[in-house]
């Protein structure tokens, strides 16, 4: 049996899919096969020697520590698109904050709330103080077409905005589905010189740590509104601060508030609620389950942010799973034998008729972990 151990609450519909004759759920495990998290806090987590693998029921992984555990030959998961739909729809939302002071008008009424006949009329005079712009007819940057900026660039082209993103990554696949949508230009500099709105879709890791700062800011339009709905530290609190107060940033819209951003000019803060909903939290859930298994029972690695992706069909009754440093030489090749290489490391996965001596594949120079399954 595996264990699998839960860091977050995790969906019951992702946990049921994880088959009773094979895995057990238990948190107070010491030891377990698996891990299933959502946003606690692994950095500095102990890498316990059973550990196979940490599936994050999410897209980002900065809670996540993964050079660690590729170094101890531990898979770690995300589940890339599972909570896309989620993020979308907070980030359209955010596009009517950024331009509408919905948040500020709510608040204001409270303040009269106690009025009696006076509160409307006092509405009717009151209200212009937090007017704001139609979307319709503006410039919506998008800085990366991934699962979520492609699914905004579509619906924002539906509301009427002409939309331009930039993506040195994006797929073939993505580019057609985007064509007569979304303009995806090859210079980032063009984002911030034509857009009225900018939303931020990117991965956070230190190319992308504070990308949106004093420099990017004044290559901006003056009054531009930013979303940002992807992580927090995508931009310097310092710098939107200044730029809030200056005017250059007519308002900024964020999911990941702070105690510096807090009642902070022009800002509307969201507690991270951008996947925060019954549908993403199963489809995430059922996403890293599917994961989890797929690699403990099979060997196969998919969506991996560690190590290499990797998928083989079984061609014998045994199969062996090595992760290894890249430069590793492996001489066995079994029935079948599939290798794959991602940075530092590489995994190979072997298919035998006969069970091999599990100890001279762990004895191979640079193998870092070899189980058989």
């Amino acid at each position: 049996m595996y264990t699998v151990k839960t860091m977050n609450k995790i969906a019951k519909v992702g946990m049921d899919r994880l088959d009773k004759n094979y895995f057990v759920h238990d948190d107070s495990a010491p030891d377990p096969h698996a891990i299933i998290v959502r946003s606690a806090d692994m950095l500095n987590y102990e890498i316990n020697p059973s550990l196979l693998c940490v599936a994050r029921a999410g897209a980002g992984y900065n809670n996540i520590p993964i050079d660690r555990l590729a170094a101890a030959g531990v898979v770690a998961f995300n589940t890339p698109g599972a909570n896309a739909n989620a993020v979308k729809e907070l980030t359209l939302a955010a596009l009517i904050l950024a331009s509408r002071d919905v948040v500020g008008g709510i608040k204001w009424l409270d303040t009269i709330a106690d009025r009696g006949p006076e509160v409307a009329a006092l509405v009717e005079s009151g209200k212009s103080a937090f007017a704001g712009p139609e979307i319709m007819g503006k410039t919506l940057g998008l800085l990366a077409l991934g699962a979520v900026g492609a699914k905004v660039a579509v619906c924002a082209a539906a509301m009427g905005m002409t939309v331009i993103g930039f993506d040195p990554y994006v797929s073939d696949a993505v580019k057609e589905e985007l064509l007569g949508v979304c303009e995806i230009v090859s210079d980032e500099d063009e984002i911030y010189r034509r857009s009225d709105y900018i939303s931020l879709h990117l991965p956070y890791n230190k190319e992308t740590k504070h990308k949106i700062n004093a420099s990017t800011i004044a290559k901006m339009k003056d009054g531009v509104r930013i979303i940002n709905i992807a992580r927090g530290e995508l931009v310097n609190d310092a710098d939107i601060k200044a730029a809030l107060e200056s005017g250059k940033v007519a308002r900024y819209v964020t999911d990941f508030p702070n105690c510096d951003l807090l009642n902070s000019k022009c800002v509307v803060a969201m507690p991270h609620l951008g996947a925060s909903t019954p549908e993403s939290e199963d489809n995430c859930a059922v996403m890293a389950a599917a994961q989890t298994a797929e690699y403990i029972l099979k060997g196969n690695i998919v969506n991996s942010v560690n190590l290499p992706n990797i998928s083989m069909e079984r061609a014998g009754k045994h199969r062996a799973v090595l992760i290894a440093k890249k430069d590793a030489s492996i001489p066995v090749q079994g029935v079948a034998f599939m290798e794959k290489t991602r940075g530092d490391y590489k995994v190979a996965l072997i298919d035998f008729n006969e069970a091999p001596d599990i100890g001279r594949l762990k004895a191979i120079e640079g193998v870092i972990r070899a189980r058989l399954i």
